[in-house]
């Protein structure tokens, strides 16, 4: 959530020159008094709407920036091959490096990432669980992780076409937020200063619209968690009216959450990077556990238990070596939850052959 705020933040802080931590703190105090008013289904049916607005502005930027060279797309091509830090087409280093972020170490950081979206991520398993069918569901699962594929390509293009357009066209602005170590602020500069004025604006807002709408999800979705897993089974009695004011104040709180993330994350030197660092952080832990209890039906409490603290200290150690004063892992920090999720799941499995205990 607060890494999407503070994506939220920066058109509107290039476009008015807005503090960003104010736009923080009011978009999210909307988000919040948002979230409380729509339903599942008003959820999909604005993320269907923008999400078909987002990848068409995608589109007609990727097309701008290549139709914008003054040789034509070709000119942005070479630039990019031909570029001094080397080819920008290229998926990454094919060594065994697992320090930087290899083509195998994004692969595999991928693997287990998706599977942490499609299996226990409550932003997605509420949306196909909304289906009319089983096979609904699946075909709608299925369509997303294939369209996640060309759309990333769509960006990972805009990105590489930013860099050429900008070589070509020096801009001041563009160099500085380079040198000061602000990539992040490029694409939305570019939106605010190149597009066509109508599309500028559509563009922005349709970039809110999303964003507030997944950021609601998010909301909506730890609110239930916090009342059906924990208020339910403490106040099982618990009337309509608690209920509510229970599912009302944890997305308060959880909001709050948001912003104090979001407004940290404007320190970071790459949003990207942070937000997959950050997400191996606090998911690897929980796949794992799910796989634990998907595949053994011998596994116990304790067996879970033990294997969650061995992975929570092999994704501390990956990723906050240095913070708790740990020799550093020699591992890229995209591997956290690669083998979090391992070590929680082998040791897991491990405890409860060695040791079964009584039988239920």
């Amino acid at each position: 959530m607060g890494s999407i705020l503070y994506l939220l933040a920066l058109p509107m802080y290039i476009l008015m020159g807005w503090n960003i931590h104010l736009v923080i703190i009011a978009t999210s105090v909307a988000i919040i008094l948002y979230s409380m008013l729509g339903g599942i289904k008003a959820v999909i049916w604005t993320d269907a709407i923008q999400g078909f607005i987002l990848i068409a502005g995608a589109l007609l930027c990727l097309i701008l920036l290549l139709a914008g060279m003054p040789e034509g797309p070709k000119q942005a091509i070479d630039l990019a091959i031909n570029s001094p830090e080397g080819n920008k087409f290229s998926l990454g280093s094919f060594s065994g490096d697992v320090t930087s972020s290899t083509f195998w170490v994004c692969l595999i950081y991928g693997i287990f990432i998706n599977l942490q979206n499609y299996g226990i991520d409550q932003n997605y398993v509420q949306r196909y669980h909304t289906a009319k069918t089983e096979k609904e569901a699946r075909n709608a699962a299925l369509f997303g992780g294939w369209l996640f594929i060309p759309v990333s390509a769509v960006f990972f293009l805009i990105g590489t076409a930013l860099y050429a357009y900008y070589q070509v066209m020096p801009d001041n602005m563009v160099a500085q937020y380079v040198a000061e170590g602000k990539p992040d602020y490029v694409f939305p500069y570019f939106i605010v200063n190149s597009l066509p004025e109508g599309m500028t604006g559509l563009l922005i807002a349709s970039i809110f619209a999303a964003g507030m709408s997944t950021v609601a999800t998010s909301i909506t979705s730890c609110a239930t968690i916090v009342y059906t897993d924990y208020y339910k089974k403490i106040r099982p009695n618990a009337t309509d009216k608690e209920s509510l004011l229970t599912l009302k104040a944890s997305s308060v709180i959880i909001g709050a959450i948001g912003i104090v993330v979001a407004l940290a994350l404007t320190n970071v030197e790459s949003i990207l990077d942070a937000w997959w660092i950050l997400s191996s952080v606090f998911s690897g832990g929980m796949l794992g556990l799910f796989l634990l209890g998907y595949i053994s039906q011998k596994v116990k409490n304790v067996h879970a238990a033990l294997g969650v603290l061995a992975g929570f200290i092999i994704i501390a150690w990956i990723s906050a070596a240095d913070w708790v004063g740990l020799p550093p892992s020699g591992l890229h920090g995209y591997l956290a939850i690669v083998l979090g999720t391992v070590t929680i799941f082998v040791v897991g499995m491990a405890l409860s052959i060695l040791l079964p205990g009584k039988k239920a």
